[in-house]
């Protein structure tokens, strides 16, 4: 299985054919040619000083505008059966800017690639609010364009990605766009995302798609402790973050005590619930790490980047004794098993077939060892969920190219392909060999 030695010594077990080898990037991390769409919440964001640790914006980013038929080699030699992209809503309210994507389709297609967009990733047009209600219409509206253009083509479809990042980083705590500290009044944003998911599923069965889902970022919740105030703040913390979420999608009902928080009376919440829970084809998983979680220390916590205020009625512990990768993330592969066995017992059967929609890590260097340790693991992980009954259909490695991280700017690097962000060189790595490797005989 190895080529140039990038493969580890231990034969990767087989998955099932038809299972779905592919990689993700998203819009705003690395399209660049800001100038020809319409500004988003993340420009403004930027544009404010010390949003970005860097300083920088996603202006240029990658240039994949102008470098997709680069790009989209890159992919045919990777030899992957899908890409995960995501659609800019910016820019698809420009003039002409739903060719581009017309023309990265095409040419997705061409090289027999399977094109999977992803329908909303953070960047939402400036003049337009989470907090309002409208927003998730005025998105139904926007995917029905999309899907009108692109569904000849498209068969595959992702909504939304990680709606709650987005509520939690960027109107709870904000560290991201649009950078409102709204702590638990920021729930309007998280449940008006779901009514957008839930519209936005009608919408493209309308047009006919029959491959429809989401992309949520979800990891296994441990208590610091077995003491009685720690496992309750894990509780709730598996609840913020992964029940949420999930629950209103998967089920048609938010857990207990969260729907009386939503805004709406109850029989606004309850008709909202049956829109948010159209049936999906399939159910996408976001994984990086575990999260160890205990009970409020009455102080602020760095964790991941981020400052947690001292009034949440949790705190984010260490997980000792993991390796880390430069951004600080435990390395816990065995948490994906967890996870989706987890997700199997809790959903029953309605749970739809899982992809792994995202699964990366950020490292430095050309010779990246440490990522392919890291998929490589992950990888075996997901396989033994799989062999423990659970139905995964596909796996997508975060990300393709090195790319704008957000508050991060660009000094972490997800990439399985190096991008000089002064001369915009692609330079494939190391683990875009592994993965090569394993694409071909993985199948």
């Amino acid at each position: 299985m190895a080529t140039d030695d990038a493969m580890p010594a231990r034969p990767m077990p087989r998955f099932p054919d038809g299972f779905l080898w592919g990689v993700s990037t998203s819009a705003h991390q690395i399209e660049g040619a800001a100038g020809l769409r319409g500004p988003s919440v993340w420009d403004a964001f930027t544009a404010e000083p010390g949003r970005v640790k860097d300083g920088s914006t996603a202006d240029v980013a990658c240039d994949h505008y102008h470098r997709y038929r680069e790009d989209v080699a890159l992919l045919a030699d990777l030899g992957v059966d899908a890409y995960r992209f995501s659609v800019s809503w910016p820019r698809v309210d420009s003039p002409g800017g739903l060719d581009f994507y017309d023309r990265l389709v095409d040419a997705l297609c061409a090289a027999g690639v399977r094109p999977v967009p992803t329908l909303f990733h953070w960047d939402l047009p400036a003049g337009l609010d989470w907090l309002e209600r409208d927003t998730a219409a005025r998105f139904a509206e926007y995917v029905s364009v999309v899907a009108g253009r692109l569904g000849d083509r498209v068969g595959k479809w992702i909504t939304l990605n990680e709606p709650a990042e987005h509520t939690l980083l960027g109107h709870a705590l904000g560290v991201h766009a649009p950078g409102r500290k709204l702590l638990f009044d920021a729930l309007p944003a998280a449940h008006h995302q779901l009514l957008a998911h839930g519209l936005a599923v009608r919408a493209l069965r309308a047009a006919g798609a029959t491959d429809v889902g989401i992309a949520n970022s979800h990891g296994p919740v441990w208590p610091a402790s077995d003491d009685p105030a720690d496992r309750e703040a894990a509780e709730f913390y598996d609840l913020l973050l992964n029940r949420m979420f999930a629950d209103p999608v998967l089920t048609g009902r938010y857990p207990e005590g969260i729907g009386e928080l939503m805004p709406g009376s109850p029989g606004q919440v309850a008709a909202d619930l049956e829109i948010i829970g159209e049936p999906l084809d399939w159910y996408g998983v976001n994984y990086y790490a575990p999260t160890r979680v205990g009970a409020p220390q009455g102080a602020e916590i760095e964790f991941g980047g981020v400052t947690l205020p001292a009034e949440l009625p949790f705190s984010v512990r260490e997980i000792e004794g993991r390796p880390l990768t430069d951004f600080g993330w435990p390395v816990v592969p065995e948490g994906l098993t967890e996870l989706l066995t987890g997700f199997r017992d809790r959903y029953g059967d309605r749970l739809p077939p899982v992809v792994i929609t995202e699964n990366g890590c950020s490292y430095e260097g050309l010779d990246d060892r440490d990522r392919i340790a890291y998929l490589d693991g992950h990888v075996r992980a997901l396989h033994r969920a799989m062999e423990a009954g659970v139905d995964v259909r596909g796996y997508f490695v975060w990300s393709l190219l090195d790319n704008f991280e957000w508050a991060e700017g660009y000094a972490r690097r997800f990439g399985l392909v190096h991008v000089d962000f002064t001369t915009l060189e692609r330079t494939p790595k190391a683990s875009y060999g592994w993965f090569r490797d394993l694409v071909r005989h993985g199948r």
